[in-house]
């Protein structure tokens, strides 16, 4: 009986160990074969065990209360509406800690940290979410890439320059726009055509219109995040800080220029 031909689909199954024995067999004559093949498949298989380890902390974690679903379905099955007496007494409560100590809690916004530290998050989320994506990581690609700036900055309510790394070996993929806790934001993705890929982030910063630069780690990726103008960016990847910290420079410098 003639092979089957090696399809993408395969050597993704490869790589998460999904494929049956003989399949595997199969995959592997062929990656022997092919040796440039070979060389992307076991790029595939580091990223995916750096992506393992960045998340190992969380995977083992219980599942929170909030999520429980026998509670859920419990909640919904009790009356949505407090007793009178519940109600008077919280309104009393509200009046006193109002009169009180209204005015301390204009200190009580976000700290003046919080706002990159949750950009960088997002980054690092939108990484492990595409990067791995062999198939369509990037909605519209690199060769459409005026139609990529018109709608991302319509998604997110102005431009977002879209930076060229050309000269420092990574090419740009092409990009989306992707959903974040704070609103919709855009997603641009590098590659440097051996397997590496980058990721930048850009959203509009309420909290924090204006920061310098500072590094961040997830797990096994490390990133640097800074906000100009009221738009936040985060540069990751699974490049040591050294390296980045140059691009994430050459990124800002290159969209204060276009500004």
């Amino acid at each position: 009986m003639t092979p089957l031909p090696i399809t993408e689909d395969d050597l993704n199954g490869f790589v998460d160990g999904t494929l049956t024995p003989e399949r595997r067999a199969e995959v592997s004559a062929y990656l022997d074969a092919h040796p440039h093949v070979g060389q992307r498949i076991a790029v595939y298989g580091e990223q995916r065990d750096m992506l393992r380890d960045a998340f190992a902390p969380v995977i083992d974690e219980p599942v929170p209360t909030e999520l429980d679903l026998s509670r859920m379905i419990e909640e919904r099955r009790l009356p949505r509406q407090a007793p009178r007496w519940a109600m008077a007494a919280a309104a009393v409560l509200l009046l006193t800690v109002g009169a009180a100590g209204g005015w301390s809690l204009r200190s009580m916004g976000p700290t003046n940290s919080e706002g990159v530290q949750a950009l960088a998050r997002e980054a690092a989320a939108s990484y492990a979410t595409y990067v791995p994506d062999q198939v369509r990581p990037v909605e519209i690609r690199a060769s459409d890439r005026d139609v990529l700036a018109a709608w991302t900055a319509k998604r997110i309510g102005r431009p977002i320059g879209i930076p060229d790394l050309t000269a420092a070996g990574y090419r740009l993929m092409g990009g989306r726009v992707v959903p974040t806790e704070h609103g919709p934001a855009a997603l641009f993705m590098f590659d440097d055509d051996r397997g590496t890929r980058l990721v930048m982030l850009a959203r509009p910063m309420k909290a924090e219109p204006a920061l310098p630069m500072s590094p961040h780690t997830e797990g096994a990726l490390n990133g640097f995040a800074w906000a100009d103008d009221g738009l936040g960016y985060s540069l990751v990847g699974a490049v040591a800080p050294d390296r980045l910290h140059p691009l994430a420079d050459e990124l800002r410098r290159q969209i204060r220029s276009a500004a």
